[in-house]
């Protein structure tokens, strides 16, 4: 599909500067931008591409001073970024979309499936599985027995739900995650553990993203939960009993261990590792590589390292550290200095 500038100018409410009439078809970054390509300026540190790109249309935020001259047709709005992303949410609208029951599914008698639902190839729905209207379902998903999806929810190739998980509206998991696998739960009985079974179940809100190959333990009892608008990144593994609060956001590779309570509104790095039974309060940003074994209490503390200490603490210190050699160095030429010294006392 093809778009003009001034269609996407009337679409976003912006202001045109250069050609309207150039048309686009697809996206691109500025700085590999390609005539007939639509780009954005939202990061001043990208600003020099906008001189050189090939993109025919760039979206750039209205208080954008252009330093040089600039071939591309400017769109100027309110937020670029935002901008971008409404453009991206037209686009893929327009991609036809999945519909229909392959035959090659197998769903239980009992499952209940909504209008308009899509099921994959070799996808499987067990008993009493209630699937909710405009539901995604790709090929060789599990659903299993017990399980609700609400609707206008996205699992993608290989997810498996576990029996007994809710998965609520406009949810979108990606490939190959796991929702509702066993706890790490293990009694020690001498040399040996006995396995405590896991009877729980997984919550999963409104809104929620998670990224591919993840992994979301079900409660012991109870229920691990993931509130509304929470979005996860991929490689993340979430225990038995945790609850992660309402529009947090977590970059790749974190780890979170059992029963520990994350607030709202928190910002964690990738490569973060929670020990378990923590209680983490609101707006708590969180930097890369950082491990938290101590509760957070006050409300937007932000945090770096291992063990994790207030930012402006650690980036002290990790200033410090990258010297230590030549403090080092310095203490044993003291030391010989002083050892001179006393012996010429």
């Amino acid at each position: 599909m093809e778009f003009s500038a001034k269609n996407v100018a009337d679409f976003l409410k912006g202001q045109i500067e250069g050609d309207p009439n150039v048309k686009v078809s697809n996206v691109s970054p500025i700085e590999s931008g390609k005539q007939g390509t639509l780009s954005f300026l939202a990061n001043p540190k990208y600003a020099q591409h906008i001189y050189s790109t090939g993109s025919s249309i760039v979206l750039v935020n209205k208080d954008f001073v252009a330093e040089g001259e600039i071939k591309a047709t400017l769109i100027r709005v309110d937020d670029a970024y935002k901008a971008f992303a409404m453009l991206l949410d037209l686009y893929q609208s327009a991609i036809q979309q999945k519909s229909g029951i392959s035959e090659k599914a197998s769903i239980s008698k009992t499952a209940k499936i909504g209008d308009n639902c899509y099921i994959g190839e070799f996808a499987v729905i067990g008993d009493n599985a209630i699937i909710g209207n405009n539901v995604k379902i790709y090929p060789q998903v599990y659903i299993g027995d017990n399980v609700s999806v609400a609707e206008n929810t996205i699992l993608y190739p290989g997810v498996k739900v576990y029996m007994g998980c809710n998965i609520g509206k406009n949810c979108i998991i990606h490939a190959s995650t796991v929702i509702g696998s066993d706890g790490f739960g293990f009694a020690p009985t001498g040399e040996s553990y006995k396995k405590i079974p896991q009877i729980g179940n997984v919550i999963i809100e409104d809104d929620v993203e998670i990224g591919s190959n993840c992994s979301v333990d079900r409660a012991t009892m109870g229920s691990t939960i993931i509130r509304k608008g929470a979005k996860l990144d991929n490689l993340i593994q979430v225990a038995h009993n945790v609850e992660i609060g309402e529009n947090t956001v977590m970059a790749a590779q974190c780890g979170i261990a059992g029963s520990t309570k994350l607030g709202g509104n928190c910002i964690v790095g990738g490569q973060v590792g929670f020990a378990g039974h923590l209680v983490i309060a609101d707006n708590v940003k969180i930097g890369a590589q950082s491990g938290l074994g101590n509760n957070v209490k006050e409300i937007g503390t932000t945090l770096l390292g291992s063990p994790a200490i207030e930012y402006k603490k650690a980036a002290r210190s990790i200033a410090v550290f990258k010297n230590l050699p030549e403090l080092a160095a310095r203490i044993n030429q003291l030391e010989r200095e002083l050892t001179e010294l006393k012996k010429k006392v």
